[in-house]
């Protein structure tokens, strides 16, 4: 009924035989056959052609069991008449005989988009995703539009702009091997780094359809519409509800190609094309900036609770969680707006409803305590240099790192960072943290801003520095991998389950000597700190006259007995690889060069050797 690839068998269907009826069951129509794969229908064709003849259609395709269908293949609410020749207007003849003639008559009046853009569907395949494509936020940046191209390639349901965290290896040898290789494609150059429309192919979730700026590239999961006439009123128009309709019977699998999009019917209405490119603009910056606040965006500059200019961070939570309510309700207004217009010029007045719902709308809403961790995110990137409190946007992703070039926030001079449950360094963690937030809101409201931050991390009654304490040593490496879809730039070094000993370290200030120094400068003074708090633990039991004290001190002992023990292991492992000077390349992406460090085979006289990783399991 809809599939491109029985095309033929319908023009047959139509040019020579009569549909007399037909009952549409679509999916659960037997009760032997289930799931929603197998879509029936049952019909009687008569072999021969009667003009005019008004087939009668039952659309049972709603119901989800065989005795419904049976039930309601006697309501007239199910029952459509329609004449053969109606689908010969419809690209592809598909047999979509509910819709009404309003939505078939506009592809007369209309044209296709594929009339105004000259492109024909070419994608780029490079065969090897693994080899030649990377999150930007794994590469050398100053590699980025000469080695690295951003890669248009799906991604979430997401409308107007976004999903442009990808990059392609676009060398000469990249090339190549994509225009010579049997399994593969190469993008014809004509339309290299041209801006357009880009969309997920797969609609399950929703197709969005988003800005393609310029020097980008894209791939077949990301299909994309370039060298287009009417670009912003194209974008407006596809990410309709009456673009959104035609797709429902043009593009009736899970997957939407060029050509699914390109026979939708275009009518280009001088009325209100100003009106219309307006309003997409419009939310393609709205979407441009909620996509942009996100580190995991290429153009961001700086947290946005940062830019709020408060005192307070919770000030700047509320003024930012006013800015994206604002923005919300501005896009959804747009996006009515734009529905309510292309009804009038596609002449569905009745037929369909400007209004739409809030998943429609595919921007972010404030949330307490994700907005707090991005927070924490940014301040651990501003203690290893890839921001700066000095300048926007990323300041260090590769290359030669000076820490001069920093002044109101100074980075980690050796790139390590120890997370531990007790503060033993002076570059503890939490006392950066701590640091970090007095010079971004002042030391008046340090201690009302800790809480603020503390509170979104835990509901527990521990002081603010516990809270935070906590959540860098057990849950931030966690969320650091989830943001950076397993690709996480800032790797923990740890000793295992006990927590004997961690330490965060900037995968792109990475050198040779960095394992020797964690083990030399932060494990060995850790274990000695261990060994003098077991030490004050033994005084404490052989001397104290409180069994409540000795109690505890009894406990503290046992857990930094094991985390002793823990770090003397790891201390092996490291060793086995500071000993090696491991170069790392950052071409290669993060799952290859981390894996470098996993794994460790460690082994003792008369015993079994024993694997260890030196880093968190992605």
């Amino acid at each position: 009924m809809f599939l491109s690839t029985f095309e033929n068998l319908r023009i047959e269907l139509i040019n020579n035989y009569t549909i007399i009826n037909m009952a549409h069951l679509g999916a659960h129509a037997f009760e032997e056959i289930g799931g929603e794969v197998v879509q029936a229908t049952s019909f009687i064709n008569r072999k021969n052609f009667i003009e005019n003849y008004n087939s009668t259609f039952h659309r049972l395709t709603e119901f989800n069991s065989e005795k419904q269908k049976e039930e309601e293949f006697f309501n007239d609410k199910n029952k459509y008449l329609r004449k053969s020749f109606d689908f010969e207007k419809i690209p592809g003849k598909p047999i979509v005989y509910w819709i009404s003639h309003n939505f078939i008559d506009n592809f007369d009046k209309g044209c296709s988009i594929g009339e105004i853009s000259d492109f024909t569907g070419s994608q780029n395949k490079t065969a090897n995703n693994q080899k030649y494509l990377r999150y930007f936020w794994e590469i050398d940046k100053n590699k980025l539009n000469s080695k690295w191209v951003i890669y248009a390639k799906g991604g979430k349901f997401k409308k107007y702009y976004g999903n442009l965290d990808i990059v392609v290896d676009w060398s000469e040898e990249a090339r190549n091997f994509y225009k010579n290789n049997k399994t593969s494609n190469l993008l014809d150059k004509k339309y290299w780094y041209q801006k357009g429309i880009t969309y997920n192919d797969i609609a399950s979730s929703g197709t969005g359809f988003r800005y393609l700026p310029e020097n980008c590239l894209f791939d077949m999961s990301g299909p994309s519409i370039v060298r287009l006439n009417h670009l912003l009123y194209c974008l407006g128009f596809l990410n309709s509800k009456i673009a959104f309709e035609y797709l429902k019977f043009l593009a009736p699998t899970i997957h939407i190609k060029v050509y699914n999009i390109n026979s939708i019917p275009l009518i280009v209405d001088k009325r209100f094309y100003s009106k219309i490119e307006e309003l997409t603009l419009e939310n393609i910056y709205i979407s441009k900036w909620d996509w942009d606040s996100e580190e995991t965006s290429l153009d961001f500059k700086y947290h946005p609770l940062i830019s709020c200019e408060n005192h307070l961070i919770e000030s700047s939570f509320v003024k930012l969680d006013k800015k994206r309510k604002f923005n919300f309700k501005k896009q959804k207004e747009n996006q009515e707006k734009i529905n309510e217009l292309f009804i009038e010029i596609y002449n569905l007045k009745g037929l369909l409803k400007p209004e739409v719902t809030e998943k429609d709308i595919t921007l972010n809403f404030s949330d307490y305590e994700y907005d707090i961790k991005s927070f924490i995110s940014y301040a651990i990137g501003c203690m290893f240099g890839r921001y700066s409190l000095d300048n926007e946007e990323l300041q260090f992703a590769g290359g030669n790192f000076y820490i001069n070039n920093y002044s109101k926030f100074i980075p980690d001079n050796d790139n390590i960072i120890p997370v531990l449950d007790s503060e033993y360094f002076e570059d503890d963690i939490v006392s950066r943290f701590v640091e970090f937030v007095k010079v971004c809101f002042g030391e008046e409201n340090l201690e009302e801003n800790l809480d603020f931050i503390a509170n979104a991390l835990s509901k527990n009654k521990k002081p603010s520095r516990e809270k935070i304490r906590d959540y860098l040593l057990k849950n931030f490496f966690n969320d650091h991998k989830k943001t950076y879809k397993k690709c996480p730039i800032y790797w923990q070094f740890s000793s295992g389950k006990e927590n004997g000993f961690n330490c965060l370290v900037y995968m792109h200030r990475y050198e040779p000597s960095l394992v020797a120094r964690i083990r030399t400068d932060y494990l060995h003074k850790t274990q000695k700190a261990i060994e003098q708090s077991i030490a004050n633990c033994d005084n404490v039991i052989n001397h104290s006259s409180s069994n409540t004290e000795i109690t505890k001190a009894t406990k503290d002992k046992n857990k930094l007995q094991k985390q002793l023990k823990e770090t003397q292991e790891y201390d092996e492992a490291l060793a086995h690889i500071a000993n090696q000077n491991i170069e790392i390349d950052l071409d290669d992406g993060v799952k290859v060069n981390y894996a470098k460090f996993q794994n460790v085979e460690v082994s003792k006289e008369g015993k079994k050797s024993k694997k260890i990783n030196l880093l968190k399991r992605l």
